[in-house]
């Protein structure tokens, strides 16, 4: 069957712009195909820096347009706030760059940057300006998602605490829910507006208003609110184009759906999709067969975008997703052949704006996560939560550097089907009109190989096709001055430097390939390295060879001025192929494990990157460059017969990084609070009436949720005095938190017990709000003054995906009732202090340690007891773990370390680890599954002392920990971004 073309009829929308790049156009001719382009003419690799001139922004049913140039935007994920050390910031994303993305996506986390209503805080790790400055600085385009709901599985999907005990229905054009919105809104874009690409001050390019907006889709009060974002956003001063994520394929918030103030020319359609690996992928661009409403094609004269695309998946408490296994399970099934075959769908589909949800993970450190998941958000991403590489990165790099380098790949039409005469293998055809590129993506969706004919340029080749993976194939690609009939190897890179050209073409490691050229005249050729047979008849030079290493060939002569170096690099050689772009033209180098940067003074390129292992380094650049220096120092080079500079000797490797073992510790019990002559006058009085809570209170209690009396992270302490119980048998609690939370209760200092909610299981992962009624049999033995005291975890608030306030729900102590008496608590109630001005308002909870700065450096710890690890004490409460160790990594090493937690996984305990005063997290030995916890540079001092400090909390059934605690090493790099050491503010007395 054969499908009609597209129309080209879409009015390319555009936005006035001021964006960086001087040297964008100088950069991109050397890599401009040399046949007839679309139209807008040429295509834009990406930003190299904010450089003051007007740029535009725009886009048609294609593709994005930036300064009249088609890009597919091949983007990233990753949250600054998973990431608290912005020197890291630089790490990230210069190797997102380096890897083949030209765009990072970054939700920006309401509930991070405001600890009450009109705060606002953006300095320190919260310091977005800065941020949007290091993706200007690195060469990314940013999609900015600053909300105000972005899910995300962060605590109450990104609302701050206190919104949850506010008057108003939230995601509704509820006016007073709307004034804070508005709040929210005038302080990010008061950074953003200045980051846009059309100022020519940064790199934003798309703006998301909302995320994932279903419920009130159809109705008027929906429609109003996202009306009211579009007018407040665009009166801040954003004019990039607008989008909302769509959870799924609706055709929810297409151009038209509400009022865009008559620029629905500048408003996209966007939408997101898990698809399970284990599932066949979706045809949900524009060629699919999904309907009106089956994804791109819910909006058809604007882009296919993907704004969120499952680069893995997120693991609950328990790690009930992936079988108790965590996030290697998650990159084990979502693994490279899983990108090749879901993503280069995608492509075969028309979707040219792309964004992979996680590129990097981080970490949900302090009480950031969602009641879902544990501290990890490593998310089986291609860089993982060390920011160590993995082997996804194979497919993104290749695929990323062709997107970037064969601009025809944003203007596809699709072609005539073609029969590849396997069952087992779907096959997707698509072509270029405007230069006669054809596009063959070929994908086995069955275990073992099959071989696909694939009519290339006329000639039926069989094409192999791995079990469960994809290939793309290309006919009549401009590999600059020559042209690519067809090769059975996927095209990854082109471009022309130092008046040659350049063609990377990859696959898997021992496969053989063939490569076809055209050519008028026989070349001359020669095979510089590796194994290659090469034929020349009828006007095309054949070059057969199978994929080990790097072989390379020099093709010259035959009527054109430019030889053309091919090379062949099977997937481990291809990803130290790098492609930087500068303001001389393009330079490739080849050989070390990461390059960062490259600047060109003169003769002499400068760059900066990574190695784990001895590397070699070759580099080819434009005319003129003799001189090579890699991270400050000057290289010997010389010259090569592929045109090259090649480092006479190898890059070094990295050094040994040895790390000391955690002794010294020193412990101390706390719990005051639950001793009956505890000082709890300054404490609030819970007395209130009503609620904003969707939970209700029960009659005739006081309202006892921590949110209303302002605690709204950790642990919440209740104390409530009664006479009058002598014939009371049992005491039940009623309370509500989220998954692993937890209620214990003392009266009169004797312990009553423990409650925990169960750990979820598949059907009851995503149950939301977790409700309980704890019982403990009683004792009172008098009618005289008691005192019930009760302790209850909370991990954070719902998530509100279905706009139904459900972030309001309760949180802690609901209701007390007692069997055989009806006494009547006077309760108080103390949660967390004022929020840390450094750390933030996620830091910290109610903790008695907490409240006094137990877990800060420079505590006076001194008349602690001094003990060493593993331990086994038994007791209910919480008991405090303080030790200080020194680091002395090399300052030229890049290293990654955790902390890593070990026992007896019948033991019932859990413990909150503070490193330096920061919260990195929580560790449930008896839950799992996570184990390690990583500890990120600037908030660990890798040349200096560090205080580490655990806050153990155990029910008193079983011993407790904690058992062995190590310090673990994540991964090392000769290399690495400067590191500024984390402001990280001590115990004042």
């Amino acid at each position: 069957m054969v499908l009609s073309r597209r129309t080209f009829g879409a009015t390319v929308a555009t936005a006035a712009l001021g964006l960086p790049l001087a040297t964008h156009r100088e950069a991109y001719a050397a890599t401009a195909p040399t046949g007839p382009a679309d139209t807008p003419t040429g295509a834009v690799p990406g930003p190299a820096d904010a450089d003051g001139r007007a740029h535009t922004v725009g886009f048609d049913r294609h593709s994005m347009i930036v300064d009249g140039g088609r890009v597919v935007l091949w983007s990233g994920e990753m949250h600054p706030f998973r990431l608290p050390s912005p020197s890291l910031w630089r790490d990230i994303l210069q190797k997102l760059r380096a890897h083949g993305f030209n765009t990072v996506s970054v939700y920006v986390a309401w509930n991070y940057h405001s600890p009450a209503p009109g705060s606002y805080d953006f300095t320190g790790v919260r310091d977005l300006d800065l941020f949007l400055r290091t993706a200007a600085e690195t060469g990314l385009y940013v999609i900015l998602r600053p909300g105000p709901y972005i899910n995300a599985e962060v605590d109450a999907g990104g609302f701050p605490g206190w919104l949850t005990a506010t008057r108003g229905t939230a995601r509704t054009a509820d006016p007073t829910y709307l004034s804070y919105v508005d709040e929210w809104l005038t302080a990010v874009n008061r950074i953003a507006v200045r980051h846009q690409y059309t100022r020519g001050t940064g790199t934003i390019v798309l703006y998301q208003l909302e995320n994932e907006y279903e419920n009130h889709v159809t109705e008027a009060t929906g429609r109003a609110y996202m009306a009211h974002l579009y007018r407040k956003v665009r009166a801040d001063g954003i004019d990039v184009p607008l989008f909302h994520n769509d959870k799924g394929r609706n055709g929810y918030w297409v151009p038209g759906s509400f009022d865009t103030a008559g620029e629905q020319g500048r408003w996209l359609y966007g939408f997101d999709g898990y698809p399970s690996p284990s599932k066949t992928p979706p045809d949900w661009g524009y060629f699919g067969t999904g309907g009106p409403k089956g994804g791109a094609s819910a909006s058809p004269n604007t882009p296919g975008f993907l704004a969120e695309f499952g680069g893995g998946w997120f693991d609950p408490w328990g790690g009930v997703e992936f079988d108790g296994k965590g996030y290697a399970e998650s990159r084990r099934t979502r693994d490279a052949a899983y990108e090749r075959r879901f993503y280069l769908t995608n492509l075969a589909n028309g979707i040219t704006a792309h964004n992979i949800y996680m590129a990097f993970g981080g970490t949900s450190w302090g009480w950031l996560p969602a009641p879902i998941v544990y501290t990890s958000y490593d998310y089986g991403a291609c860089l993982d939560e060390g920011r160590q590489p993995t082997a996804k990165l194979v497919p993104l790099h290749q695929i990323g550097y062709l997107l970037q380098s064969v601009p025809e790949l944003a203007a596809l039409e699709r072609a005539a089907d073609i029969d590849p005469g396997d069952p087992g293998i779907r096959a997707y055809h698509l072509t270029d009109p405007a230069t006669g590129t054809h596009v063959h993506v070929l994908r086995n969706d069955t275990p073992t190989e099959a071989v696909a004919t694939v009519p290339l340029a006329g000639t039926d080749v069989p094409v192999p096709v791995p079990g469960r993976d994809a290939r793309l194939l290309a006919t009549g690609l401009s590999l600059g001055q020559r042209t690519l009939r067809y090769s059975t190897a996927q095209p990854m890179l082109r471009l022309t430097t130092g008046r040659q050209d350049f063609a990377v073409l990859t696959g898997r490691s021992g496969e053989r390939t063939r490569t076809v050229l055209e050519c008028a005249s026989e070349p001359t050729v020669t095979v510089l390295d590796g194994t290659a047979r090469t034929t020349y008849e009828r006007d095309a030079l054949r070059v057969d060879a199978t994929l080990g290493g790097l072989t390379r060939l020099s093709v010259r002569g035959s009527g054109v001025s430019r030889p053309l170096l091919l090379l062949l690099a099977d997937d481990e050689t291809s990803v130290r192929l790098w492609r930087h772009l500068t303001p001389s033209g393009p330079v490739l180098v080849y050989g070390p494990e990461l390059l960062r940067t490259v600047v060109l003074r003169g003769a002499t390129a400068h760059l900066t990157g990574d190695t784990v292992d001895a590397a070699d380094l070759e580099v080819w650049a434009p005319r003129g460059v003799t001189e090579v220096v890699w991270n400050g120092s000057p290289l010997r080079m010389r010259a090569t017969s592929s045109g090259s500079l090649r480092a006479v000797r190898r890059l070094p490797g990295v050094g040994p990084v040895r790390l000391p073992e955690l002794t010294g510790w020193r412990r101390r019990a706390e719990n005051p609070e639950s001793a009956v002559d505890f000082d709890d006058s300054r404490w609030q009085v819970a007395d209130r009436t009503a609620s904003f809570s969707t939970t209700p209170p029960p009659a005739g209690q006081p309202v006892l949720f921590a949110d209303d009396y302002g605690f709204h992270y950790g642990d919440v302490w209740y104390r409530g005095r009664f006479e009058g119980a002598a014939r009371a048998r049992s005491v039940s609690f009623s309370y509500v938190t989220g998954a692993q939370g937890l209620l214990m209760a003392w009266l009169d200092g004797r312990p009553l017990g423990t409650h925990r909610m169960p750990v979820p299981d598949r059907k009851t992962v995503r149950k939301g709000t977790w409700s309980a009624t704890a019982t403990f049999p009683l004792a009172v033995g008098s009618s005289g003054d008691h005192v019930l005291s009760v302790l209850v975890r909370r991990m954070q608030h719902d998530e509100d995906l279905k706009a139904d306030d459900a972030h309001k729900a309760g949180r802690g102590l609901a209701a007390v009732a007692f069997e055989g008496a009806t006494p009547v608590p006077r309760w108080r109630i103390q949660g967390e202090t004022d929020p840390d001005p450094v750390r933030g308002p996620l830091n910290n909870g109610g903790l008695y340690g907490e409240r006094h700065g137990w877990h800060l450096p420079g505590f006076a710890d001194g008349d602690w007891r001094p003990v060493s690890l593993p331990r086994a004490d038994r007791g209910q409460g919480v008991v405090w773990y303080r030790t200080v160790f020194r680091l002395a990594v090399d300052p030229g090493t890049d290293a990654s370390i955790g902390l890593t937690f070990a026992d007896d996984p019948a033991r019932a305990y859990r413990a909150q680890i503070f490193l330096n005063g920061w919260n990195m997290g929580q560790y449930i030995n008896d839950v799992g599954p996570q184990h390690t916890f990583v500890l990120p540079n600037g908030v660990l001092d890798t040349r200096g002392d560090n205080t580490l400090a655990l806050a153990v909390l155990a029910d008193g059934t079983t011993a407790s920990g904690p058992g062995r605690v190590e310090l673990t090493l994540l991964g090392r790099a000769a290399g690495g971004v400067p590191v500024t050491r984390v402001h990280s503010p001590g115990w004042v007395r």
